[in-house]
């Protein structure tokens, strides 16, 4: 492989990462209220009767959403790419081989 491709193909092989990644879902899991912190200490009685108090009123309780989301957009963007990734690498080997 000639030195002059290297730089070429590292490119090619970083943008289509970077491609890639555009399509991971961010892990942002923050709502609207700011998160309790629990105390450091073992539970006491007072703590573990308050526990199961504010776990039997549903009003107070938020569980999260477990329903499924759109994973369509992700499942295209991540084919393309990598169609796209493995294009590069079929026409670099063509190149190579007969010797442009």
């Amino acid at each position: 492989m000639s030195s002059a491709r290297r730089p070429l193909l590292t490119a090619t092989a970083a943008g289509t990462l970077l491609g890639a990644l555009w399509f991971v879902p961010s892990a942002n899991a923050s709502g609207d209220e700011p998160a309790r912190e629990l105390p450091s200490t073992s539970p006491t009685t007072q703590v573990t009767q308050q526990a199961r108090a504010a776990a039997t009123d549903t009003s107070e309780v938020e569980l999260a959403d477990t329903g499924s989301f759109d994973t369509t957009p992700y499942v295209v963007g991540g084919t393309f790419s990598l169609a796209l990734g493995a294009g590069f690498v079929v026409y670099s080997v063509r190149r190579e081989r007969h010797g442009f």
